[in-house]
């Protein structure tokens, strides 16, 4: 497979004109909400029936067709064993931090191409956001599993977090929603390609946090555990900072209006 770029107490405002949320260590380490306004779709967790498996001959007509539909060169290939390759986009939506290793240069075309893991040069780890909804494209096969684009994207970006963390969705649209379905591990997404053609608005791919429920403590490091709180630590002084400022202000507008009250004749 290549790759190519392309916590619940709530530290809530009292007032709706603080928009952010600060979550504590109960439920997840999620980025502050950026407003109020309700999405117009609705995201919504299905499942699906597996489909039939296609016979080669209906393998060679689906891609044929697919081919037809592409506008670039991304194109699906037959082999003479029965199997074919073509290209994904996986969208990145992570809202957590995720562990690389500390003072390690990016990841070179040599390094890629010898499968150098620079991960392994150094114990020294660092966390920080991954640019949201980011994209890449990967070149797969009809043999590739899930669990291994999670791994290959992983490797990438030379993230050394548990692949178990994580979850590969696809997204479909459907009467202005958004539907997400969670793909089993063991699911070839390039078949999942194939028979929705490659109309991302009808089928696309997701990396997300594997959410459970409950967050899973015991899976991370000590020196995750320790970059969180160090994190939580800074937005809730943050948070702080601000509510103070906000009632500041208000209480100084108390104290004008209450002196132009006095002021006036009675």
């Amino acid at each position: 497979m290549t790759i190519g770029s392309s916590m619940s107490s709530g530290y809530c405002s009292l007032d709706e004109d603080l928009e952010d949320c600060f979550f504590t260590a109960k439920t997840s380490f999620f980025r502050s909400a950026q407003n109020k306004v309700p999405a117009k779709n609705v995201t919504q967790t299905v499942e699906e029936e597996k489909p039939e498996p296609l016979t080669l001959q209906e393998i060679k007509q689906k891609i044929e067709k697919y081919n037809a539909k592409v506008r670039n060169c991304l194109l699906m290939k037959l082999n003479e064993d029965g199997t074919y390759t073509g290209f994904i986009k996986v969208h990145l939506k992570l809202r957590r931090p995720v562990t690389v290793p500390a003072g390690i240069r990016p990841q070179s075309i040599y390094d890629a191409l010898k499968e150098v893991n620079l991960a392994e040069m150094t114990d020294k780890r660092t966390s920080f956001y991954l640019p949201l909804d980011a994209i890449k494209q990967l070149h797969i096969s009809s043999t590739t599993t899930v669990s291994e684009v999670i791994q290959g994207l992983l490797k990438k970006f030379m993230v050394v977090d548990n692949p178990q963390k994580f979850a590969l969705f696809k997204e479909m649209r459907k009467d202005g929603q958004v539907l997400f379905q969670k793909l089993p591990l063991t699911e070839y997404p390039l078949y999942l390609r194939l028979l929705a053609g490659p109309d991302t608005d009808v089928l696309s791919f997701v990396l997300k946090e594997n959410e459970t429920g409950e967050v899973e403590w015991d899976a991370f490091s000590i020196p995750e555990l320790q970059n969180f709180l160090m994190i939580l630590d800074k937005e809730e002084k943050d948070k702080i900072q601000q509510v103070q400022r906000k009632y500041e202000k208000f209480k100084q507008r108390l104290q004008e209006t209450l002196k132009e009250a006095r002021g006036k004749p009675g």
